[in-house]
């Protein structure tokens, strides 16, 4: 596996493999901070669930969401699954990823091997899903297969988030095998070059908007994200 390479320009720190696409990125003088947009959406399903029990992350990056969530949601448990190992040594080193404690699992494993252990079942309300190779052309595991075994690692009114990196006529077949195992999908506006995040629900919610703009408000105050745009973005989303 390769070895990730680090990187430094206008006080964020990023992390690469070689090549143009930065795979994460942390901010110097606030290492908590979501430092790119569509990392910022995948906490997405904060304006459905609010007090989550057990939050996954299958692909670390730069460990931005799962130090994000580990942070803010101290009564959760955070579990994030990471292929290579040498991508968990440099966020350790080089992106203040706290080391393992009863509230924080980071393993090194496949994420496909994650999602179909049987002892994961029913076990997750949130996943977050973002996995990429070294060349992050596209989404490694992005089967119907794959999106089932998510599923069926999600409680009864678990979401999933996905970030969508890939050519845009391949985002429709990614979305597809999302629809095949999920009561209802949506996504927000494209954004960073081809970045789209979806949400996808094990039930399909009862949406009023004007209750997602008021718990929108909320997460702005507490998290500082900007939480009123995705609303925005569902809006816009369900208008076609």
């Amino acid at each position: 596996m390769s070895k990730p390479n680090i990187s430094e320009h206008d006080g964020v720190r990023n992390l690469h493999f070689g090549t143009h696409v930065i795979q994460g990125a942390m901010r110097l003088d606030d290492s908590l901070a979501l430092e790119f947009e569509y990392i910022q959406q995948m906490m997405l399903w904060t304006l459905f669930i609010e007090h989550p029990a057990h939050i996954a992350q299958l692909g670390l990056g730069a460990g931005a969401l799962t130090k994000f969530c580990y942070h803010h949601y101290p009564t959760a448990r955070t579990t994030a699954i990471e292929l290579n190992p040498a991508v968990i040594a440099q966020c350790h080193t080089h992106f203040a990823l706290p080391p393992n404690d009863q509230r924080l699992s980071v393993l090194a494993m496949d994420a496909w091997d994650y999602v179909n252990d049987q002892s994961n079942q029913s076990s997750c309300d949130v996943l977050q899903v973002d996995l990429y190779d070294d060349q992050a052309i596209e989404p490694t595991l992005n089967s119907p297969e794959f999106y089932a075994a998510c599923a069926d690692c999600l409680t009864a009114s678990g979401i999933m988030t996905v970030n969508i990196f890939c050519d845009r006529e391949n985002h429709s077949h990614n979305l597809e095998a999302i629809e095949q195992s999920f009561s209802a999908v949506a996504w927000l506006p494209e954004v960073h070059d081809s970045n789209v995040v979806a949400v996808a629900f094990k039930q399909a919610p009862s949406i009023d908007f004007e209750q997602l703009y008021i718990r929108a408000e909320k997460i702005e105050h507490q998290l500082a994200l900007p939480a009123t745009s995705w609303v925005d973005g569902l809006m816009q989303w369900m208008r076609g």
